[in-house]
């Protein structure tokens, strides 16, 4: 079995609880939930969820450069949305970060995320390094 590679970069918001911004393990990479938070402040950025889906992608591709990977190595997403009526404003932004790369994706409605934001994002990656 291999060992586990736990993952942590300053480009991204350090984890505000107990684990890894990401695991890499058997050339996969596992990242947490990230959500809209400014990795210099620790702060949820303004905005609407557009602008929260930005900071979401940046912490993302960030977590996914420092484990070896990209969105473009990204395989699979699961996105949580406080309000699913904000699907069509995260798609929009979700589009232009993977262009015609398309990753398989669930996206649900949820009651509740961490600070109380607008969206969360996980994604499982491929190591390209």
């Amino acid at each position: 079995m291999s060992e586990l590679q736990l993952v942590q970069t300053e480009g991204a918001p350090a984890a505000i609880g107990p684990y890894s911004q990401a695991i890499v393990h058997g050339g996969l990479i596992y990242t947490a939930g990230q959500i809209p938070l400014d990795p210099a402040t620790g702060e949820i950025v303004g905005g609407d969820v557009r602008d929260h889906t930005v900071r979401v992608l940046e912490n993302l591709d960030a977590v996914l450069r420092a484990a070896g990977g990209s969105l473009r190595s990204v395989i699979k997403t699961t996105v949580f949305l406080r309000d699913l009526n904000d699907f069509a404003a995260m798609n929009e932004v979700y589009a232009r970060y993977f262009g015609e790369h398309r990753p398989a994706r669930s996206t649900v409605q949820v009651a509740r995320l961490p600070r109380d934001s607008t969206v969360e994002i996980e994604v499982v990656a491929a190591v390209t390094l």
